[in-house]
């Protein structure tokens, strides 16, 4: 599917919150309260200014990236572990607050011109950290059971974003990505046969649905100034994420973990590919030229029409994470500055 614009610059969800909107997030107030509108607008127009072609609200009104499930659905059990907050499912499931993306897009298409991007989590990785075999067997006794009961939920939430207005919808799955390391692979008897049942999970919530760009995020989870957690191409799950039925990839490839660049001339032509091209994770601010560079290789196996630029991940997976709102902004006006100097060079 080709862009409409050249090298469009993106985000890929999340954005540093400062620390009152740290605390709103935890106060547990209304996640659309007047307060939290106002910082919204804050961090939609730090991302117009930087120049971002296609713009989210940051996650921040999300406690994680993950979490907000519990926004939507009731049967979890909220706790905190080191400081950070979690959810396990004890209950079963019921969809009382739906529309919740909804009420994102809503609030972005009302306050920016821009394309507007809305992430939500897949259902195999919600399967993946929020069941657990004894607390949550009373409610689902399979993992399988209960990333069952996700999908029709996830697959109302991504109509009613499409309806709002979303340009695209994002899926993140980290835990697919996974799959390209060996050691994951070695947790499981057959790891292709799960890392094909995580693809058909997301596939059920996605299947059919036009009138949106419909996206996969695969990164090497995201753990912020410690780094990563997976290592290895993405030529392991290639095959596999092929047959999802989805319009674009968005991957990670300014790490040296992510592997051969050559594995994307292997993504089928019908799928743009969101290039992680700039860092999330560290200090160093990358220039221009050390992001082009990035870009220039991917250009190598894939066509401009095809390429969104984007950070390999979200900035702040979870509301606490602690990377600084001024950094992000000074890497996100550097990928706008490449994406023009590319747009000139390739028109």
């Amino acid at each position: 599917m080709a862009q409409s614009l050249l090298f469009p610059a993106s985000v890929v969800g999340s954005l540093p919150r400062p620390k009152f909107v740290q605390d709103i997030i935890l106060s547990d107030s209304d996640p659309f309260s007047s307060l939290m509108d106002t910082a919204v607008q804050y961090v939609i127009a730090l991302q117009e200014h930087a120049g971002v072609d296609i713009i989210s609200d940051g996650e921040w009104r999300r406690k994680s990236y993950i979490g907000v499930i519990a926004q939507i659905a009731s049967g979890f059990e909220h706790y905190f572990d080191d400081g950070r907050t979690w959810h396990i499912v004890t209950t079963r499931l019921e969809h009382i607050s739906p529309g919740f993306f909804a009420r994102e897009v809503k609030f972005l298409k009302q306050h920016t011109n821009k394309k507007v991007k809305v992430c939500m989590p897949s259902p195999y990785l919600l399967g993946v950290r929020m069941w657990d075999a004894e607390r949550s067997r009373d409610a689902y006794p399979l993992r399988r059971d209960f990333i069952t009961a996700l999908i029709p939920i996830l697959r109302k939430e991504l109509l009613l974003a499409k309806d709002a207005g979303a340009d695209v919808i994002q899926i993140d799955d980290p835990h697919i990505c996974l799959f390209v390391d060996p050691k994951t692979r070695a947790e499981y008897k057959n790891p292709d046969d799960e890392l094909r049942y995580a693809c058909r999970a997301v596939h059920e919530v996605t299947q059919g649905i036009g009138g949106v760009e419909r996206a996969l995020h695969l990164c090497r989870r995201n753990k912020g100034r410690r780094g990563w957690i997976g290592e290895g191409s993405y030529d392991a799950i290639i095959p596999f994420i092929s047959e999802i039925d989805l319009d674009q990839f968005v991957l990670e490839y300014s790490i040296p973990s992510a592997g051969d660049i050559q594995a994307l001339a292997k993504l089928p032509e019908r799928f743009t590919i969101g290039f992680g091209c700039v860092d999330c994770r560290f200090e160093h601010i990358e220039s221009p030229l050390e992001i082009a560079q990035r870009v220039e290789r991917a250009l190598l196996f894939v066509p401009p029409e095809r390429i969104v630029l984007n950070p390999d991940c979200g900035f702040a997976p979870s509301s606490q994470a602690e990377i600084p709102l001024d950094e992000a902004y000074e890497k996100l006006k550097n990928e706008v500055a490449v994406a023009r100097m590319l747009r000139e060079k390739y028109a």
